[in-house]
């Protein structure tokens, strides 16, 4: 049964759990069974106005409605006291049908109940569950706020940027580790490695239906695919990256006592390296420019979607060298221009800087520049760090591909040629197990000459596209790891200055990303 089909009729039918009360106040326990009925007599057994049930009817705000209702019943039932509430809501099935069964508990109109006066500490503990219950609800499944933290987006999404994610534009995910500490992400305030979330118990990916899906060019929030492995004290580099310079450096240290691992062995020795679900990987924001079933290819620097120029945002960036006539850019020109100062390599009579076309024209005409050069890796210079890191595919930033992007159900080819493309999507976002025994590969014990992809995958990349750590970097990301579509930006703070020199980017404020 398809899990939302099987949700549907678990909240269509819960009022079935009221089965003894209905009984023990006079009504039929068959109709907690009516659909949208049931829930009609449930509010007005509590005494709420029609409102509470119209707001019923709202996906995921009808959750938190249904909590408030059972601690409305066990009022009815004078448990005013928090523990035998959060038993009621906690345990439901069990705790409300023993309410209508036990001789001893009596049910009291809410209009005849006592006046209850809270204390201080009870009225602040009331409304702390009642804000955190709420804000993981809304942050959970219709939005988040977000920072944009490096400058990969750089200049259509700014660093300092506050932003509004939403949820519901692709349809939310049901969280991989739902038991966490509430607002933080993987790792416990004022603690350095804590994670904040325990794996007791861990659901399957599902996405509930949104709005749409994505599309070519959205600015794309998603769990990064390279961050299931984790150097702790390494956290802002990639994992896989590291292990793979370690590799190189076990080469050149044991040459002919060389054994594969060897690098990896290293860094496990040397670190503390952990492994995070889906949902706690890190947060990262790009342009989608390939969707399932596109081929993308960049030929010097321009991308191309199926043999056609792809969309080239406005704002995109890419590093020019800068020659001047002795002296640096000063911090006023950079300002003037919008370059954030560790952004930029500057030397007495050479820079490099990430720049607009408009911005590289204009830094032309300042008095003491000489040169201003895009920097373009030529066709065929192989660069390892770029995916799939196999010198068969001598692809670097500027030149690369072709590549196919997979979507469900296609039927790829397998073999030693076209294993460094799916070796990960076969073995880490699918879960199967790879060996290979001379020419032969083997997938799950079983010889394999094809693969059957089992879900969509996309291609990101930064709008800064010489200072972008995207898909060229790690490869293709996994339509399970989507989280929102970036949609309202409504903070904007420079961080190189302060508020008297203009920290508050107003221009850049109260706007839509694009």
């Amino acid at each position: 049964m398809d899990p939302l089909v099987y949700m549907i009729l678990v909240f269509t039918f819960f009022p079935a759990v009221l089965w003894t009360i209905f009984k023990d106040n006079g009504l039929s326990p068959y109709k907690t069974l009516i659909p949208f009925y049931n829930y009609f007599l449930w509010n007005k057994l509590i005494g709420k106005p029609l409102y509470w049930y119209l707001l019923l009817f709202f996906p995921f705000i009808n959750v938190f409605m249904v909590f408030l209702m059972i601690v409305e019943t066990a009022k009815c039932y004078q448990k005013y006291d928090l523990g035998n509430q959060a038993l009621a809501v906690i345990f439901p099935v069990v705790y409300l049908p023993y309410l209508g069964l036990s001789a001893k508990e009596k049910y009291l109109e809410p209009s005849k109940r006592r006046v209850i006066k809270k204390s201080t500490l009870r009225e602040w503990v009331d409304a702390i569950i009642f804000a955190v219950v709420a804000a993981t609800i809304i942050r959970m499944f219709l939005f988040e706020a977000y920072t944009i933290p490096t400058s990969s987006m750089e200049k259509s999404l700014l660093v300092g940027d506050y932003l509004f994610v939403s949820k519901m534009a692709y349809g939310p995910k049901i969280p991989n580790t739902p038991i966490a500490f509430p607002f933080v992400h993987h790792t416990l305030p004022f603690t350095q490695y804590t994670k904040s979330f325990v794996e007791w118990i861990k659901l399957p990916y599902y996405r509930f239906p949104g709005l749409g899906k994505v599309k070519r060019n959205d600015p794309v929030v998603f769990n990064y695919p390279s961050g299931d492995t984790v150097i702790l004290e390494r956290q802002n580099e990639d994992y896989y990256r590291v292990v793979r310079m370690a590799e190189q450096e076990a080469k050149y240290r044991f040459g002919t006592r060389y054994l594969p691992g060897m690098g990896r062995k290293m860094i496990w020795e040397q670190y503390h390296v952990t492994s995070r679900p889906v949902d706690k990987r890190e947060n990262y924001i790009k342009r989608c420019v390939a969707l399932p079933g596109d081929t993308l290819q960049i030929i010097d620097q321009q991308v191309y979607i199926n043999g056609q120029p792809g969309f080239n945002p406005p704002a995109m960036q890419f590093t020019y060298r800068i020659i001047t006539e002795g002296r640096p850019l000063s911090q006023r020109v950079l300002d003037k221009i919008g370059i954030s100062s560790e952004d930029a390599e500057l030397y007495k009579a050479y820079g490099v800087l990430p720049l607009t076309a408009d911005k590289a024209q204009a830094l032309e005409k300042v008095p003491g520049v000489l040169k201003v050069e895009k920097n373009l890796m030529p066709k065929g210079m192989w660069s390892p760090d770029i995916f799939p890191f196999d010198s068969t595919y001598r692809w670097n930033v500027d030149n690369f591909g072709p590549l196919y992007i997979p979507k469900a159900g296609d039927v790829v080819e397998i073999n030693l040629s076209t294993l460094p493309l799916y070796q990960r999507i076969i073995e880490v976002y699918e879960g199967n197990r790879i060996e290979v025994k001379g020419n032969q590969i083997y997938i799950n014990g079983e010889i394999a000459k094809t693969y059957t992809i089992k879900q969509n995958y996309y291609w990101m990349m930064g709008d800064n596209r010489h200072n972008s750590a995207d898909s060229r970097y790690w490869g293709f990301v996994p339509e399970d790891h989507i989280v929102g579509k970036a949609v309202f930006v409504w903070l904007s703070l420079d961080k190189d200055k302060t508020f008297s020199e203009g920290k508050i980017r107003w221009n850049k404020m109260f706007r839509i990303p694009k």
